[in-house]
């Protein structure tokens, strides 16, 4: 019985929420109608376009025509010649293969042709031996975000090959 009054006291309560009641502060005031038509005592000509009432000078002002230089055009076959931009190249770093007697030759050298780009595997089998005989070995020079991308993906192989980004003039 509760849960039957209590749902007919929302439902009352969300039916009188969006009913429309008239506002008591809200009379309605009659308006007053003019008309648009001019009249036969209307000697202006009633609601048309009012003429002003002051006095308007219009003046026009013509320029002169001037002989304007023209500047010269190339023909289509030349180049167009543009500002030259001075570009610096991009410093350079070196990936470094750090030897550890752990590795497996044939792991380490298809993960470096894997993630190496310019890399084949007569390159990374050179790599490989000259890293294990001298305790790093050069694998490219290559722009900073490139280079460390390498590095990353070297370490995060697994098994884990070491490898460090140098930069190159050291």
């Amino acid at each position: 019985m509760r849960h039957f009054i209590f749902l007919l006291l929302a439902y009352a309560s969300t039916t009188l929420a969006f009913t429309i009641t008239p506002n008591p502060t809200f009379t309605h005031r009659p308006t007053t109608t003019t008309t648009l038509f001019a009249g036969e005592s209307d000697k202006e000509g009633g609601a048309a376009i009012a003429k002003p009432k002051v006095g308007i000078d219009t003046k026009q002002v013509q320029k002169q025509k001037s002989k304007s230089v023209s500047k010269q055009r190339n023909k289509s076959s030349d180049p167009i010649s543009r500002r030259d931009e001075d570009f610096q190249d991009a410093p350079m770093f070196k990936v470094m293969l750090i030897g550890d007697e752990s590795y497996e030759q044939a792991h380490v050298m298809q993960r470096i042709c894997e993630i190496m780009d310019d890399m084949d595997e007569n390159q990374a089998a050179t790599i490989f031996k000259s890293a294990q005989q001298s305790g790093q070995a050069m694998c490219g020079k290559y722009p900073l975000e490139h280079a460390e991308m390498y590095k990353e993906q070297l370490v995060r192989s697994d098994p884990m090959i070491y490898a460090d980004v140098q930069d190159e003039n050291k």
